[in-house]
């Protein structure tokens, strides 16, 4: 039996819960600071690290390899590092038994980028997406929008005219965009339905003004009372 280990997989992930990655080290008043983001387009991302970690608990918890989750103790001693058979935990995400003994994960984990972020219309919740983040799945289709208006994708949301996202109104191009989500049977129904498509400038504009604020309260334990600035 041969096994393919160089060849790459794909995985879509649905948020249930707000998500925040955070770089650490700024706050401004009540509201955390910043919020981790692509450099080039300012998009917010998960980077491959955040999910690695929880990948290899899981990994450990499924084969029950629970000695072999997180770093394994003090320099990994922990960690079993077996290689024949090979732990279904350490060799795809590494082990470090001391200086002597440690090897690299075979598992590559990449960043997790938005495909599809939700807002708040007139219409109900939509989904908002652009031919970039389309073009990172690696589809050969095209997708065209004018750079002001958006493109119903799904057919709820056809010949609304104009709607709201959030607090901005953007017009439907109509005939002038161009795309399908016909190549993406992996995305649920009901998402494709209240899917449009948008230019990359308005995508990065639309996400980064629909982000959720939450407020950061630290309760002092003495009064039950919120701290002064926490």
């Amino acid at each position: 039996m041969s096994c393919q280990f160089n060849q790459p997989k794909q995985y879509f992930a649905l948020a249930l819960d707000p998500v925040h990655i955070g770089t650490g080290g700024a706050r401004l008043g009540r509201v955390d600071l910043p919020i981790l983001r692509e450099p080039g387009t300012k998009l917010p991302k998960v980077p491959g690290t955040s999910l690695s970690g929880p990948a290899r608990a899981y990994t450990a918890m499924q084969t029950g390899k629970y000695q072999c989750a997180g770093r394994g103790g003090d320099g990994g001693k922990n960690h079993c590092g077996q290689t024949n058979p090979a732990c279904p935990v350490c060799i795809p995400f590494g082990f470090s038994k001391g200086s002597g003994n440690s090897m690299q994960g075979l598992a590559q984990i990449f960043d997790a980028h938005i495909l599809f972020f939700p807002v708040a219309s007139m219409a109900g919740p939509v989904w908002v997406t652009s031919p970039m983040a389309l073009e990172k799945l690696g589809d050969t289709q095209e997708y065209e929008v004018s750079g002001e208006g958006f493109y119903s994708l799904g057919g709820q949301l056809c010949g609304k005219g104009r709607l709201n996202f959030g607090w901005l109104l953007i017009s439907e191009v109509g005939g002038k965009g161009k795309g399908t989500l016909d190549n993406l049977p992996e995305i649920p129904k009901t998402i494709c339905q209240r899917a449009v498509l948008v230019s990359d400038k308005l995508f990065s504009l639309l996400v980064n003004n629909n982000l959720e604020v939450r407020t950061s309260v630290s309760i002092d334990p003495s009064t039950g009372a919120a701290e002064e600035t926490a």
